[in-house]
């Protein structure tokens, strides 16, 4: 590898992984235009979520009590999120993926901006379990057909008034389960291939530190704080999309 390469790997590792380990989504957002610019997308893309669900593990660590004491509020996220995954993938033959990025990232700016930057968040406390399965589901169904299945789930859980530790027990093993799926695609097409593993030889050491740096952080975040994280970072992802799409 060139040191331009290593550069940039090292880079983008270093900020998925902080992002990821701060609050256990937005890998991608924040790694895949340092890897795009020195590999092949469909490298990149494989290289990104093989190292969200590595380091991811780290953070679903730290919430493993809340993982365990609800498991039937996550089972209602993934369960219909694993079942959008082939509808999503179905919708790329009938519906053009470009669009509906462009569509999400639009909704997703407007809601983080909007948000973000006011004194007072959002709150919507009531048992909403037929709307978590739902936003499960489009989750998936949006991860299938334009790789932002972690968009709407992020968006949700942000109004949602539970404690920073409930609210990533769910969205980290949410967006896990997801990546795994499409690690596992990727592997069955071929995409790991030398390039791919020489970079994750890379990019998982970097990556795993950094998110250690993240995972301090989100320790000293309060709820309300780590709420705000998450629209902020709607926003962000929101950008994210948008300058990729019209770029």
């Amino acid at each position: 590898m060139t040191g331009e390469m290593i550069l940039f790997l090292a880079l983008g590792a270093a900020a998925g992984g902080f992002i990821n380990g701060l609050s256990g989504t937005g890998t991608a957002l924040f790694a895949l235009g340092f890897y795009l610019v020195v590999l092949p997308p469909t490298t990149s893309v494989a290289i990104v979520a093989f190292m969200s669900v590595l380091v991811g593990v780290q953070g679903m660590w730290i919430v493993r009590a809340s993982i365990f004491a609800r498991r039937d509020r996550l089972l209602r996220f993934i369960l219909p999120g694993l079942c959008g995954v082939p509808l999503g993938l179905m919708l790329l033959d009938v519906v053009d993926s470009g669009t509906l990025r462009i569509g999400i990232a639009v909704f997703l700016i407007v809601y983080g901006g909007y948000f973000g930057f006011r004194a007072a968040l959002p709150s919507f406390s009531r048992r909403t379990p037929i709307i978590d399965g739902a936003v499960g589901f489009l989750g998936g169904v949006f991860g299938g057909a334009a790789g932002v299945s972690g968009a709407l789930p992020s968006m949700w859980l942000s109004i949602r008034p539970w404690t920073k530790s409930e609210t990533r027990a769910v969205l980290q093993p949410f967006n896990m389960t997801m990546l795994t799926t499409t690690v596992t695609l990727l592997f069955l097409r071929g995409a790991y291939d030398q390039t791919a593993l020489k970079a994750l030889a890379l990019t998982i050491p970097c990556g795993l530190i950094a998110a250690q740096v993240g995972i301090l952080v989100f320790r000293r975040l309060s709820d309300t704080g780590f709420r705000r994280v998450l629209i902020l970072l709607t926003l962000a992802m929101g950008v994210g999309v948008l300058v990729t799409e019209l770029a």
